[in-house]
């Protein structure tokens, strides 16, 4: 094995507490604090530069080792999500204390990402190759799109190419095709009455918030299929109902297969938002929250990656693995299609294909795909069937499965990155392609400039 494989190895330890430190820690969206703390100063520790504040995000950083071209970019995350606290290795329903839970991994994506970053300073420092590694520090992944700010602010315009994984259920190179989306909040205003005494002078906020969901529910069936468009509540204008509310408000999340796409349908739900106000004699405003876009896949980084996968190895589960992987398949997955008691966890690795599967979610890996050449790959962490954002998976991200698996994704990107700083034949085939890919216009962000990011306590005031 290469030296700076052997790095991860001797690592495995800090990475493991770094990523159960962000378990056991976790936070929303742009409130990062503890775990861009922490994993600064492991950086620092570990002879990187560090910037902090990236794009004006207090939660964003880099850490930089080497010089000179090419300068290759790892992108980590950490975030978590709201909702989802759970007691590790619990089988059944336990939340903790606390609301928020590591719901897709975001632990184990910073920590992997944290161990590939520190092998290739390794083999910079060792070999005196020229060459660049930046781990950049990527706050609000969910629901956020911290790398869209990041991406509109210029913080990746110097890389040649970008690296990344995410945990998953197999072991595999990243195939699918993410859906751009806008993310905005309506508000409407109105005039607060009697609704028993004098409802005639009342205007209610809430109607018109009703009213535009119905509109955009008929709008649903006059779009693409490969389009979603969500919504939730944020607020219904109190608790009394013999007060017409005067204030409402409503958070739209719309996906679509490009910008192009989201912008058209994202006019035609401001004109909804319009006529309800007109229908209810509200007034009605609305604020970009956030944007990313979609996926930019490359072949040769994918290959790459694949190749990667195969010559490193994937770890075989052992017997304490499968026995704790089918306690979850037998009882807090039981009913979930994929799951399989016989068979709990995958093994091996999916094969080589540049196909593109359909996938409806949204990833602001997007964005930083559009400035350069990414790509990314999955490693089994978790049980056959575990659905991503749910409590079973917060519950296995703390197992011996998810950190050996960790391990291996940072042996592989880092095997990828090395690869990619030696070989300019490589490097030039990605970006030829990527500059196919994207086109002559290049990289137009969907995030209107003066839009700052917001943390979801922020939207709930």
């Amino acid at each position: 094995m290469e030296r700076y494989l052997t790095v991860v190895e001797e690592k495995a330890d800090l990475l493991r507490e770094t990523a159960d430190y962000l378990w056991d820690n976790p936070e929303t969206a742009f409130t990062e604090f503890k775990a861009a703390e922490r994993i600064c100063k492991v950086l620092r520790d570990e002879g990187f530069t560090v910037e902090e504040g990236l794009a004006n995000i207090k939660t964003a950083f880099s850490g930089t080792y080497g010089s000179g071209k090419p300068v290759i970019g790892i992108l980590g995350e950490y975030d978590a999500l709201s909702g989802l606290s759970q007691e590790s290795g619990c089988t059944e329903r336990k939340p903790l204390a606390h609301g928020e839970g590591h719901g897709c991994g975001h632990n184990l994506y910073g920590a992997g990402a944290l161990g590939a970053a520190i092998a290739v300073k390794e083999w910079l420092k060792e070999t005196g190759h020229p060459g660049t590694v930046i781990f950049f520090g990527t706050p609000g992944e969910e629901g956020g799109s911290g790398k869209a700010f990041m991406a509109r602010d210029g913080v990746f315009d110097g890389l040649d190419a970008a690296i990344t994984w995410h945990p998953g259920a197999k072991n595999k190179i990243w195939t699918a095709m993410s859906l751009s989306n806008y993310q905005i909040l309506y508000k409407f205003d109105g005039i607060a009455s009697h609704a028993g005494g004098k409802p005639e002078l009342g205007r209610s906020a809430l109607d018109a918030v009703e009213l535009m969901n119905v509109g955009v529910q008929f709008l649903r069936e006059h779009i693409p299929s490969s389009c979603r468009i969500h919504y939730a509540i944020t607020d219904t204008g109190g608790f009394s109902p013999n007060v017409v509310q005067p204030h409402a408000e409503v958070l739209y999340l719309i996906r679509g297969v490009n910008n192009r796409i989201v912008k058209e349908i994202y006019e035609r739900v401001n004109d909804i938002a319009k006529g309800a106000a007109l229908m209810t004699g509200t007034k009605e405003s609305h604020e970009f929250i956030k944007a990313c876009s979609n996926l930019v896949q490359n072949n040769a980084l994918r290959k790459l990656l694949h190749d990667k996968l195969v010559e490193v190895g994937a770890p075989v589960p052992d017997e304490a693995d499968i026995r704790v992987a089918r306690a979850f398949a037998e009882t807090a997955l039981a009913g979930y299609p994929e799951a399989d008691p016989e068979d709990p966890i995958y093994r091996g690795i999916e094969a080589y294909t540049e196909e593109e599967t359909p996938d409806f979610s949204s990833t602001d890996v997007g964005d930083v795909s559009w400035v350069c050449p990414t790509a990314q790959i999955q490693t089994a962490t978790r049980a056959k069937g575990t659905p991503a954002h749910s409590w079973q998976l917060v519950a296995q991200g703390k197992l011996p499965l998810a950190h050996k698996m960790t391990v291996y994704a940072a042996k592989v990107m880092a095997a990828a990155v090395v690869e990619l700083v030696q070989n300019e034949d490589l490097l030039r085939q990605a970006k030829e392609e990527h500059q196919k890919r994207v086109g002559p216009k290049g990289y137009e962000a969907p995030i209107p400039k003066g839009v700052v990011p917001r943390s979801m306590d922020s939207l709930r005031k």
